[in-house]
């Protein structure tokens, strides 16, 4: 008599694979998810939109360099609704509903958090990448509003 496989048994039966660590694109997947949440804030700081005026405002703001999807957006619109972080109305736009996204005071704040941590993030970027013997590119130095 054999006993069935136990779900713990069958997650170890299937290796996790390892991510390559020296692949520009993990990195810069890994960064844009990260960054994603704080450039939906940022968007929003400036006043009431809809996803895709969200999706083309980030990736303008970033020259290309955050391009969410919906796949992106909405679920992190959902999430920031759900925390109170922003409210959302329906608007009839060129006879569509879309759905605006606003901040909420308590969203405001969550963006002026999140502000704070990147700049320490930006700091400590910026002194590693002296360690490592790269200067700061001209097109990502901090007084660029469009740093990415």
């Amino acid at each position: 008599m054999t006993s069935a496989p136990t779900a713990q048994a069958a997650t170890r039966a299937v290796p996790k694979p390892v991510p390559d660590f020296t692949s520009r694109a993990y990195w810069a997947g890994t960064i844009k998810m990260s960054l994603s949440k704080f450039f939906i804030l940022r968007v929003l700081h400036d006043g009431p939109m809809h996803g895709y005026d969200i999706a083309r405002t980030v990736e303008r703001i970033t020259r290309g360099c955050c391009s969410p999807t919906e796949g992106t957006i909405y679920p992190v619109l959902r999430d920031f609704e759900a925390g109170g972080y922003v409210t959302v109305r329906a608007e009839l736009v060129s006879g569509r509903e879309r759905r605006v996204y606003t901040l909420t005071d308590r969203g405001h704040q969550a963006f002026q958090v999140a502000v704070e941590a990147w700049m320490e993030v930006t700091r400590a970027l910026i002194d590693a990448g002296a360690v490592a013997g790269h200067d700061l590119p001209a097109t990502a130095r901090p007084d660029d509003p469009a740093c990415c």
